[in-house]
């Protein structure tokens, strides 16, 4: 698929509080922002974690918590809108003490202890290309499909 850009649009780079919840702390700074299209990265650590994993064959998600402190070795995601607002639909991969590796599909209930984060926004021609929609085969709000199977 390819869109035609118009612009870069703007980097913002910050830290996330200590206690905020990730998922929703960097939604509310899109919304605050205006970001509507874009890829999220951050590292740091949590105090604790939630995470999804998406069940295929029953399509729904399924929940794990760790209720300890871990490091974020990745968080990778982007924005794009829901319902005409930016919605951020990230993963993340965490490490234990131990260093057993942990992660999934980033939801509320992840605590941050210390979280450093780029946005890089997209500017593009508007048009619905990365409007969220749901999709009967999957179960799932995906981007409309570009390419046929």
């Amino acid at each position: 698929m390819v869109v035609k850009m118009v612009d870069r649009g703007r980097i913002i780079m910050g830290r996330l509080p200590k206690g905020a919840d990730l998922l929703a702390s960097l939604t509310r700074l899109c919304l605050e922002e205006n970001v509507q299209l874009g890829v999220v990265r951050a590292i740091g650590a949590v105090t604790r974690a939630r995470v999804g994993f998406y069940d295929q064959q029953h399509r729904t998600y399924r929940y794990l918590e760790f209720n300890r402190p871990h490091e974020i070795i990745s968080l990778e995601g982007n924005i794009s809108r829901k319902d005409g607002q930016p919605f951020v639909h990230a993963h993340i991969a965490l490490m234990s003490e131990e260093g057993q590796m942990v992660g999934g599909h980033l939801v509320e209930g992840t605590e941050v202890f210390a979280c450093e984060f780029v946005i890089t926004e997209f500017i593009y021609e508007a048009d619905n290309t990365f409007e969220r929609i749901f999709d009967e085969e999957t179960g799932l709000f995906l981007w409309p499909p570009r390419v046929k199977p």
